[in-house]
């Protein structure tokens, strides 16, 4: 049975490019906050029900969400905010288990769940058996993101003093990446943590218990839906 391996980073630390690694070597990963954008999208159940409580007015052009005019408006009404989580989570939980079990049958023997938030939402750490920081020493980091979004270096710190810095993160993760240096030197050490996570013994004695694993995958789900939501 697959165990779970939560990964995040900071704005501008690279945990997209690793995450696209790790894909490439054939990794199982579970995208929070894609998934949350995927289960809005225009035509479907929770994309329905949140016009039918919210307005049109929240709609764009295209027919999409408005993500920042919905969130001004459960910003200054908190009762809003509960009720979109009560529509969204059920959907969001549905296919987390969606795909936690097609990976479980395909026989992967770890899943990555990223998760932007990880280390701020200090509960969630406690349900996955590894954490994975990707880290980016500070210069590094400022000048990537002002290149990235051209940004001035003012600015740039600015949104990185908002988030919990790097360095505080690295006391709480199991494995470390370290994307200060070239591609090369993070592909490498990506392929380390691939390999030392698929010869890890978690793997073997959990596959005799297939269905304990599945509800347990179901109820870590739940727990990680949860504190999502607090």
């Amino acid at each position: 049975m697959m165990f779970p391996v939560g990964l995040s980073g900071g704005i501008a630390s690279g945990k997209s490019m690793v995450v696209a690694m790790l894909q490439e070597l054939g990794c199982a990963v579970i995208d929070a906050d894609l998934i949350a954008r995927e289960v809005v999208q225009p035509h479907s159940k929770a994309h329905q029900q949140i016009l039918w409580y919210f307005g049109t007015e929240i709609l764009l052009d295209n027919g999409e969400i408005n993500c920042e005019a919905l969130g001004n408006m459960i910003f200054s009404q908190p009762e809003k905010g509960r009720l979109l989580n009560s529509i969204t989570h059920p959907e969001i939980l549905k296919e987390m288990l969606k795909q936690i079990l097609k990976y479980f049958v395909l026989g992967y023997r770890y899943m990555i769940l990223d998760i932007p938030l990880l280390f701020e939402t200090h509960g969630l750490t406690k349900f996955m058996r590894y954490t994975v920081l990707v880290y980016c020493d500070p210069p590094a980091q400022c000048a990537r993101l002002m290149r990235r979004n051209g940004l001035d270096m003012a600015t740039a710190d600015a949104q990185i003093s908002s988030q919990i810095p790097l360095e505080e993160k690295l006391q709480w993760a199991t494995h470390i990446i370290d994307n200060s240096g070239d591609r090369e030197s993070t592909c490498r050490q990506v392929l380390r943590l691939h390999t030392r996570l698929e010869d890890s013994l978690d793997f073997l004695w959990a596959r005799l218990v297939v269905g304990t694993a599945i509800a347990g995958l179901g109820g870590l789900v739940l727990l990680l839906l949860w504190h999502l939501i607090s």
